[in-house]
């Protein structure tokens, strides 16, 4: 499987060609860049000029975006209005929060990638059909937006009552709307279980996110390096590989400050994973 390293490993640090010549000299394949403005600011024509030429002249390939959770540099804790989530109810809000996600999109004229990760909901968001409703109106948009620009957004099963792999059925089949999905393990792991979510999701899972916790925090923990994780690793590859060629391995890491060489350790798992 193609392996793929998401930069949520290092998300409070500033994305520069520094650390992708790092990521690529360590022979990963491409990566997956979190759009968090501390990292990545999609505000900052600078920064996306600069890392444009760089990939341009470089074999790493930019796989996908996640897309903005924040408005803010610090996780949202600046306020509850830097929060960005497309099921806002009031319309007016729900539209600059689209613009967002659109100026990160924008990132595709510079620097090509084939998908837009996105959330539906914050954590712990129960299912409403107003939400479904804000939801449907803000994906026809930001579907249309990224479609413009070679790209797919794909709906990620994140731990609330709108994005289980249940109920991203059940959005799609309520809105009609034809998106993929992005597998994220360690969501699974903490939701109905990584066997019954991928059964749900199979079809069409395009992308991943692989990571490991303790089925109840959202830990981002290396995948059988890290202690305390709970995702039965040999299970989830035997499914994982059922659909090899459909998407890649993405490793959504959290980042560990006592480790001196965590690219080594990304490989390590990387190994790992593909000899179980």
């Amino acid at each position: 499987m193609q392996h793929v390293l998401s930069t949520h490993l290092f998300v409070n640090h500033r994305l520069t060609v520094a650390q992708l010549d790092k990521v690529q000299h360590a022979g990963i394949d491409a990566v997956e860049i979190f759009c968090a403005r501390q990292h990545l600011d999609y505000r900052d024509g600078a920064q996306i000029t600069e890392l444009g030429h760089w990939f341009r002249d470089s074999g790493l390939k930019l796989h996908s975006l996640h897309a903005p959770m924040y408005t803010d540099e610090m996780w949202g804790r600046s306020g509850p209005q830097s929060v960005i989530s497309i099921t806002e109810p009031v319309k007016g809000k729900r539209l600059v929060m689209v613009d967002e996600i659109k100026r990160a999109l924008e990132i595709a004229e510079t620097i090509p990638f084939k998908y837009l990760i996105q959330h539906i909901g914050v954590q712990g968001e129960e299912f409403s059909e107003r939400a479904v409703d804000a939801a449907f109106s803000a994906l026809e948009q930001i579907s249309l937006f990224a479609r413009q620009r070679g790209v797919q957004v794909l709906l990620e099963n994140i731990p609330n009552n709108l994005s289980s792999a249940e109920h991203l059925m059940l959005f799609l089949e309520l809105t009609h709307l034809d998106l993929h999905f992005v597998f994220d393990v360690g969501h699974a792991n903490i939701g109905a279980g990584v066997e019954a979510e991928f059964g749900i999701m199979r079809d069409r899972i395009r992308s991943t996110h692989v990571h490991d916790n303790d089925g109840q925090a959202d830990k981002h923990l290396f995948p059988l390096i890290a202690e305390g994780g709970t995702v039965d690793w040999k299970q989830t590859m035997d499914l994982l590989r059922t659909r090899a060629d459909q998407y890649p391995l993405v490793l959504e890491l959290k980042e560990v400050p006592e480790l001196s060489q965590p690219l080594a350790t990304v490989n390590e798992v990387f190994e790992r994973l593909e000899n179980l």
